[in-house]
């Protein structure tokens, strides 16, 4: 096959175990079958947390331009505190 590329992996005996378990039980082909679908995945989990870093990364730079620009409130842990409440009851009601 062209564009494949054979490599060894070694996994503990737990992992190797489920790798031979999931082939064994006819869920998969073969044991690379069960890798490539596991790499797929940590490759979809690992873009997702890229975004959320990003995003994370965003907020903290809107905050900062906020804090530069004088656009800040005293913190106010009591304000807060009924903020979420009341979020939360409507988060409730609406289920």
């Amino acid at each position: 096959m062209a564009g494949i590329e054979r490599l060894t992996v070694t996994l503990p005996a737990d992992m190797a175990a489920l790798v031979k378990g999931a082939v064994e039980g006819g869920s998969y082909v073969s044991s690379s079958e069960v890798i490539r679908e596991a790499l797929r995945d940590w490759t979809l989990k690992r873009e997702l947390r890229l975004q959320e870093v990003s995003a994370l990364k965003a907020e903290i730079d809107r905050g900062l331009a906020d804090v530069a620009q004088g656009r800040v409130t005293d913190f106010d842990a009591e304000r807060i505190i009924k903020r979420g409440r009341t979020l939360l009851a409507a988060r409730s009601s609406s289920v």
